[in-house]
């Protein structure tokens, strides 16, 4: 797992090659700690994370602002809620 942040206050979490549920379980964590407003970019290759991140954000409040899919890696754009 890798988490960094950049300029402009957003994070990335590189969660490629973990299997269910430990992407979801791991932004969880990473939403925990970051303040209301910040944006996370979430990227994994388990096709669970498919259900199981928008399952957690619905539980969390938290907006899902974007998802994609290239070359078998989907990177989920979430806004942690006010």
């Amino acid at each position: 797992m890798s988490l960094q942040n950049n300029a402009m206050s957003s994070t990335h979490l590189d969660l490629k090659g973990l299997k269910c549920p430990l992407p979801a379980l791991k932004l969880a964590k990473a939403l925990k700690a970051l303040p209301p407003g910040s944006v996370i970019d979430v990227a994994c290759t388990d096709p669970m994370a498919a259900i199981d991140i928008p399952n957690l954000l619905r539980e969390t409040g938290d907006i899902l602002r974007e998802k994609t899919v290239a070359d078998g890696v989907m990177v989920f754009t979430v806004e942690k809620a006010g």
